[in-house]
């Protein structure tokens, strides 16, 4: 261990007795995964192989594995569900030289790897790592000692958080089962199960790392309005729930490690093997009305103390989504780069066609209100059967643009007569409601933020696979092709759907010009 590993201590854990040891070994067991490496330190007698054993057992998610102590052959292999595990045992080694000759790297690579006397290691191990170290204490049993280095420090600092947020919340007997993952690279969610079978949900949401700066300094998430905490989250969650709308109630929370335990809304979607289901889409449009119907503050409270100013879709904002077309969709997509010329016609008409919608009208736009995001709870009344789960994107912008993302989902096909349906909805009850309502300026809105959204979803498809080897969402794209084209045919894009014809041809159906047959 040399002078650059020194860590202060991050956790001090009492384990009075066996009970203790294995709960701690099953909280951990559900942070490693493959390449973590943890080592145990402590003085002979100090329960290093009891430890080893009740996590092994917890990895491997088998409480009878018989794993006897590698003191005498150094290294132990097991076949875990997921991954392999490997328990080494450094006391008879004497020096790092040595783990070359094991194979040491390529048996560690994929595995969760955990070394009792790591110290007879020298430096040959990897310096990113969970230290444990056990001693005896005064009054029996044994106290645990963990402290991370390098990435393993937040993530140390997180579990702390997550184990002190079920304790105070009551949850920590729950089971914790991993849930699919949306297409966010940061945020993820984990099903909580208590014997019981009450169920709550953990949103595991740590700050957002600011990216390299792209525009006058600032990163791509400040200038889009991305939320980089999720303070955000917790403002807009309250605020929907204070107007009555069905977001989850937040049970407890660990703001600074990005923890949320939150109430599960379940699972019943708004589409079924046939496609959106018309009555949930209406009470979906429905929601929108109410909400855009409403005076809304624009700066919500996150805890005492503590607000979130809900921020505008400005042009700045709305423009570099837009941009995401031309950085990541012609080239991946269409295979060729524009012209400065090309890219900079598009900002220009862009910027011209969207002054309209930026004069306009406001409200909290909540931003990814589509099916993915919308639960349906049958048990409930009227509205509040809309259940809400993503909204910490939440900007200050135009109606349509909500409007839009549910009746273009981009990830379910939304027909034209139904999208013609429900547009309709909207207009006719907001009109009712407001006989100020302008309709046709509605109608011009939509048609622009739907093409706005559709031209982003098509650069954000297109770097998920690019960047983020996530090629699965490529399949979505003849859709958002489609609405994106619909969206152009509104005589108020006219200039702009010249644009994309020139250099999106892709898009365009070739036109037949064969002459009749006589």
């Amino acid at each position: 261990m040399t002078e650059d590993d020194v860590s202060q201590p991050l956790w001090i854990v009492a384990l009075p007795d066996h009970e203790a040891t294995e709960h701690l070994a099953r909280s951990l067991a559900d942070e490693l995964r493959p390449g973590d490496l943890v080592t145990l330190s402590g003085g002979l007698g100090a329960g290093k192989t009891t430890f080893a054993r009740a996590l092994i057992r917890a990895v491997a998610g088998e409480p009878d594995l018989e794993v006897p102590s590698p003191t005498f052959t150094l290294m132990q292999v097991y076949e875990g569900p997921k991954h392999p595990i490997v328990h080494a045992d450094f006391y008879r080694l004497s020096g790092g030289d040595e783990l070359v000759e094991l194979g040491w790297d390529e048996m560690t690579e994929n595995a969760v790897t955990l070394v009792e006397w790591p110290e007879r290691a020298d430096d040959a191990l990897k310096s990113e790592r969970l230290d444990i170290r056990l001693d005896l204490a005064p009054d029996g049993g044994r106290i645990a000692t963990l402290s991370g280095f390098g990435l393993f420090e937040s993530r140390l600092m997180r579990l702390r958080a997550f184990r002190e947020l079920v304790e105070r919340c009551g949850w920590t007997d729950a089971l914790r089962m991993p849930m699919p993952s949306d297409a966010s690279v940061i945020r993820s969610y984990e099903r909580l199960m208590k014997p019981s079978g009450e169920t709550a949900l953990l949103m595991i949401s740590p700050p957002r790392p600011p990216g390299p700066p792209v525009r006058r300094g600032k990163p791509y998430t400040t200038i889009a309005k991305l939320a980089e905490t999720i303070h955000a989250f917790v403002a807009m969650d309250k605020g929907l729930r204070s107007l009555g709308f069905s977001a989850p109630r937040i049970y407890g929370e660990a703001l600074d490690a990005g923890l949320l335990l939150i109430e599960d809304l379940g699972s019943e979607p708004f589409v079924d093997v046939n496609g959106p289901i018309p009555e949930r889409y209406a009470e979906a449009t429905r929601l929108l009305v109410k909400l855009h119907g409403m005076t809304l503050p624009q700066v919500l409270p996150v805890t005492e103390g503590q607000e979130h100013a809900i921020p505008p879709y400005d042009l700045e904002a709305l423009l570099i989504e837009l941009e995401l077309l031309a950085d990541w969709y012609v080239p991946h997509i269409i295979g060729n780069l524009l012209s400065g010329s090309a890219r900079a016609e598009f900002v220009n008409l862009w910027t011209e066609t969207l002054s309209e919608v930026l004069s306009g009208p406001t409200t909290w736009v909540l931003r990814d209100y589509h099916s993915p995001n919308l639960i349906w709870l049958p048990e409930r009344e009227g509205l509040a059967r809309v259940g809400i789960i993503d909204f910490q994107d939440a900007v200050l912008g135009s109606p349509a643009y909500d409007v839009a993302s549910l009746l273009q989902d981009a990830r379910v096909t939304v027909s034209p007569d139904m999208e013609l349906r429900l547009i309709g909805l909207y207009a006719r009850e907001r009109k009712a409601a407001d006989p100020t309502f302008d309709v046709a300026s509605f109608a011009r809105a939509y048609a622009i933020m739907g093409a706005q959204r559709a031209t982003k979803i098509l650069g954000i498809f297109a770097r998920l696979d690019r960047r983020d080897g996530k090629p699965h969402y490529l399949r979505h794209l003849p859709r958002i092709e489609t609405y994106l084209m619909r969206n152009l045919a509104h005589p108020s894009l006219s200039r702009l759907k010249v644009w994309y014809e020139n250099y999106l041809p892709r898009l365009i159906p070739p036109v037949d010009d064969t002459p009749p047959s006589p």
